[in-house]
This record gives C-alpha cells, structure tokens and sequence, in this order.
C-alpha cells in the first residue's frame, strides 16, 4: 500500500474535489491524509478512483480533515473517525492486524506563539 499527505487548502471550491482525486491517481497512492479540506458538513463521496471521507468542522470553514481511499481499498475500512477539525484517524483492516493512520494538523513555524498555544491546549 501507498500512503500520502496533502494540505489541499481548501475542497470547498466547485471541481477541486475531482481535480484533487485526479493528481492523487497519478502518484497511486492507495490512502491520502488530507487537510484544510473546509467541508461544511460530514460524509463520504466517490470522486474519480477515490471515495472521500471528509468530517465536518467549525461553522468558520477552516481546517477540517479528510481521507481519499482507493476504491478498490475501501472494503478494507473499519473506522474513520473524525475526532476534532485538527486530528483524525482511519482504521484498516489488514492481513494479520489493523492499520491505523492518524491525520493531524499542526501549526507551522511561521505561524503564531498564540495559534500554537491554542493547538497545545486543544
């Protein structure tokens, strides 16, 4: 299996949601960790080779993450869980256990002291 991430940014806009399933087919990839998708709401979409499994965050559209799994690895899934709009994990069944991907955001150096201190304490 193939595992990538990705800050996209944003999906909230019409057609990035196909456009980002489309570059994840070339790289293959089998499950991608996605951020900043700014969803308003939760849920599971097929986008081109991909179901995407998105949660839903805060009513501002920031952050919010999301998971692109190849559809010929979505009956393989057990759990998505969508724990806060900076963290979330996806539990795979695999051949002699289970694979667990956490998807968390973190600030980055540029960022502020504060927005850090907000992240720590969340």
């Amino acid at each position: 299996m193939s595992f990538g991430t990705w800050n996209v940014r944003s999906l909230y806009r019409a057609g990035s949601l196909t456009a980002a399933a489309r570059e994840l087919a070339r790289y293959k990839f089998d499950l991608a960790g996605v951020l900043e998708v700014r969803c308003d709401r939760e849920g599971t979409v097929r986008a081109g080779d991909y179901n995407f499994f998105y949660g839903k965050l805060k009513e501002n559209y920031q952050f919010g993450a999301g998971f692109f799994v190849q559809n010929r690895t979505v009956p393989a899934v057990k759990i998505v869980e969508f724990v806060s709009d900076w963290m979330s994990h996806i539990v795979l069944r695999g051949r002699w256990c289970k694979i667990v991907v956490l998807n968390v955001h973190a600030p980055s150096e540029e960022k502020s002291d504060d927005s850090k201190t907000v992240f720590m304490r969340n």
